[in-house]
């Protein structure tokens, strides 16, 4: 999309759309290509589109955000009902829902619990009646039911096929879902949005595997979660704002910073930092923007109390704070109550920051896989590099298992794969890296942050900091010859089966094929339970009867999102207990949904 439009919010986007006449509603999708290529101008918070020579379409966004239908105005002779306010709204990005609330209020202080807030009690626990759990409302069920409808008429068209209208209803039922008191599904159908329109504009950043993770979290969500209840629940519901809690005096020590930039338009920099009891905390700087907005976030002062330390200095500094604010994830709140200022920092080989290198490998995998930050602390010696299908990575020794460090994102205004290819240039280089678990069959990690090759006291931030040919050592070895190909367990054929129902829909599993010998293969691999999901996969998708006239009746859209999310469910599980034992680590149970 090449109009530079604010962001609308997903309630107006399903207002406009829903607005539609049946016929209007099937020229949506050509309607936002047509309006892609019109000029367009900014006037202050008002952007204006001249749809023709006579008739102009203008977004007024106060805040930066469009967080009403009446917000977007068009001159032609069939509005307020027409189709240009629907497509301007459909070729949008996507707000995010928590930045429309009110003004003055401070996202970054969330909500601490009041004292007077809390229940009295009712006399000596012997004597209460134990209170039944807590079961999710009518109003809740009815959203997850719809926001189930949404996701399966997703599932079931494909990226080609879910155009405008259908991804408008799942916006209607993200809406629903929020103001239902859902906001971890509701964010969910946003992701699922924002990826199907990257994949139907052809967007590099888009990732089949991203809009199948969000799909399946989507189905799962909304599948669970009328039938759940207590604990399980309040995670299925999520939370809109992570409360804050004091956490007093901190004396924080500068660890790594890495961009953000993800596909639902928000872009920016992180910063992790470690107290002086080894726990991590994170600053962020994150808004809607792209690559620029990624890059040059690293150098933008960070936001907590008086300091005029960037990003990329923190990541090397320190700081003291003073009333500071905790999330439950650890990020630090930016109340007006923080003081905070700059002091001096440690490398990665003095305290506290060098005992995060300290605990075993196979410990830090299993606290990535129960839902942890998902960061691995590791000593590696780089070896050689791999051909991958995404592209080289590097190859390293930890602790005698060979691991594959791979770029953490592939966009080229990102220095994250150029580093990666002057690395594996030093064979034998010994370094200390930062990086996040991918769950694999085989040990796989994306690389953030490394030591510096030729200075022990300094590190870089793969994703903000080139390297140089004059930062690389002489190689201290040959590079390493291919690796060893692995007789590995064919999930793949189930996994791309996945993938390929979420991109292409149910018909591309329709067609006659004989799926019986990828199930035997499953099976002699002991994956007997993968192949009767793949069975019922393909089954469901073929599963198409005739009326007494002989017509085609429509599909069973609920069978065939049942036996894909099922198919969906097994691979990531698998894949864990794979990642597991790839690692030596203890097969950890998932982390709660």
């Amino acid at each position: 999309m090449s109009l530079d439009l604010p962001p609308v919010a997903p309630s107006v986007t399903a207002e406009l759309v829903q607005g539609l006449t049946p016929r209007l509603r099937k020229r949506l999708d050509a309607g936002i290509a047509k309006l892609a290529g019109r000029p367009s101008v900014r006037d202050g918070d008002t952007v204006r589109i001249a749809v023709d020579d006579d008739t102009h379409l203008e977004l007024h966004a106060p805040d930066g955000i469009v967080t009403g239908a009446d917000a977007i105005r068009c001159g032609c002779l069939l509005a307020p009902d027409c189709l240009h306010r629907a497509a301007a709204a459909s070729a949008a990005p996507i707000a995010d829902p928590d930045s429309t609330s009110a003004p003055g209020s401070d996202p970054d202080l969330g909500s601490i619990p009041d004292a007077a807030d809390a229940p009295l009690s009712a006399g000596p626990a012997s004597t209460r009646p134990a209170a039944e759990p807590e079961a999710a409302t009518p109003q809740q069920c009815a959203a997850a039911q719809a926001m189930y409808g949404a996701a399966a008429a997703v599932l079931e068209a494909g990226t080609d096929g879910a155009g405008a209208v259908l991804q408008a209803e799942l916006l209607r039922a993200a809406h629903t879902a929020r103001i239902s008191g859902l906001p971890r599904v509701a964010a969910s159908a946003v992701s699922v949005v924002t990826q199907l329109r990257a994949a139907r504009g052809a967007d590099p950043a888009y990732r089949l595997t991203d809009l199948a993770a969000a799909l399946r979290d989507v189905l799962g969500t909304a599948h669970r979660l009328p039938r759940s209840t207590g604990p399980e629940l309040a995670a299925l519901r999520g939370t809109s704002r992570q409360p804050y809690v004091p956490d007093g005096s901190l004396r924080l020590y500068g660890l790594f910073s890495e961009p953000v930039l993800t596909a639902t338009g928000y872009a920016g920099a992180v910063t992790w930092t470690v107290d002086a009891e080894g726990r991590l905390h994170t600053l962020s700087d994150v808004a809607p923007g792209g690559s620029g907005r990624a890059v040059g976030a690293a150098d933008r002062a960070v936001r907590i109390g008086d300091t005029a330390l960037t990003h990329r200095e923190l990541s090397r500094a320190g700081l003291a704070v003073s009333g500071a604010t905790v999330s439950p994830t650890g990020r630090l709140g930016a109340g007006a109550g923080v003081r905070a200022v700059r002091a001096s920092g440690a490398t990665w080989h003095e305290a506290p920051l060098d005992r995060l290198w300290t605990s075993p490998v196979a410990e830090q995998v299993s606290r990535a896989l129960t839902g942890g930050d998902g960061l691995l602390f590791l000593d590696v010696t780089l070896t050689g590099t791999v051909r991958e299908a995404a592209g080289d990575c590097l190859l390293a020794d930890c602790e005698g298992l060979t691991l594959r460090l791979a770029a953490a994102h592939d966009h080229p205004a990102l220095p994250y794969r150029d580093n990666l290819r002057l690395l594996a240039a030093t064979p034998g280089t010994r370094l200390r890296v930062v990086a996040r678990l991918e769950p694999s069959a085989v040990p796989r990690a994306l690389l953030l942050a490394t030591d510096h090759p030729r200075d022990a006291g300094a590190h870089l931030d793969l994703g903000l900091d080139r390297l140089q040919h004059a930062d690389l050592p002489a190689p201290a070895m040959p590079p390493a010859g291919p690796p060893a190909v692995l007789d590995e367990a064919p999930l793949h054929l189930l996994r791309r089966r996945v993938h390929q129902a979420a991109s292409a829909g149910r018909r591309v599993l329709a067609f006659p094929g004989d799926s019986a010998a990828d199930g035997r293969r499953l099976s002699r691999y002991g994956l007997a339970c993968a192949g009767d999901l793949l069975d019922e996969l393909h089954a469901a998708a073929a599963d198409r009867s005739r009326d007494v006239f002989g017509r085609l009746v429509p599909a069973d859209v609920n069978r065939f999102a049942r036996a894909w999310l099922a198919a969906a469910h097994y691979t990531e599980e698998v894949d864990r207990a794979l990642c597991a034992a790839a690692w030596g680590a203890d097969p950890a149970p998932p982390p709660s949904l």
